[in-house]
């Protein structure tokens, strides 16, 4: 309650709720689990696969990067409300519609990211050394072998990377998030959505915090990206 000191009311700081934090750490990271899972399967096909219709495939997965995250957030809340046919079915399997609860926010995450990481991660499979995969068919190994054994070995540093990128921008999702998800304290409120809502709110110091966390995760994030993908050194010739 306010204190009077010196005939000036003021009152104490309001303590900070960290449930946001601890949801925006499991949305990214299931969100990174299921961009790496598909996304590096969709990388691999646009990297190694003629079909047709791939350069329409190619725009439709990099079309989230340009379109604003409002209009994203209007396509999932059309496409997974509970008038369609996918969100009936959801709703069936899970007990719930999925607007509007933490697992929304993990779909948004996913728009946030995984484009990104597909185009990235289609260049570094592009740029693994071809003659390991083809000595592998040559031994008689499937394509499915070939790719568990000889590309990803290959290619893990730059996926690595790419996955710490992945997880750092799932983090940051505030657009589509608060439109799919909303802005519900203790069940679907994200470190970005309480970041806006401090400042609304005009609770600066909640806010301040927040945005030294967040960007203090960011910058480690980032930092482990840019280790990870830089090439080890090479031992000076004596």
């Amino acid at each position: 309650m306010p204190v009077a000191i010196i005939g000036i009311s003021v009152s104490p700081q309001t303590p900070i709720d960290w449930f946001p934090l601890w949801l925006s750490l499991r949305v990214a990271a299931i969100a990174t689990i299921l961009v790496l899972a598909f996304g590096t399967c969709l990388a691999y096909l646009l990297s190694h696969k003629s079909f047709r219709g791939k350069n329409l495939w190619e725009s439709l997965l990099t079309l989230p990067l340009v379109l604003p995250p409002t209009v994203l957030g209007y396509y999932v809340l059309v496409l997974a409300g509970r008038s369609s046919f996918p969100g009936r079915i959801y709703q069936t399997l899970f007990g719930q519609p999925l607007v509007f609860t933490w697992q929304a926010a993990v779909v948004a995450a996913c728009l946030h990211s995984a484009p990104i990481y597909i185009r990235a991660a289609r260049i570094v499979l592009q740029n693994v050394d071809y003659r390991f995969e083809w000595a592998a068919h040559s031994l008689g190994a499937s394509e499915w072998r070939t790719f568990w054994t000889v590309t990803l070995p290959l290619a893990w540093r730059g996926l690595s990377s790419l996955a710490s990128l992945c997880f750092a921008r799932s983090l940051g999702d505030f657009g589509i998030t608060i439109m799919v998800a909303g802005n519900i304290p203790g069940q679907t409120q994200t470190l970005s959505v309480a970041i806006f809502d401090a400042v609304e709110s005009g609770n600066g110091h909640a806010a301040r915090v927040l945005v030294l966390v967040i960007s203090a995760a960011a910058l480690a994030l980032l930092w482990t990206s840019a280790r990870i993908w830089q090439a080890p050194e090479r031992p000076s010739a004596a």
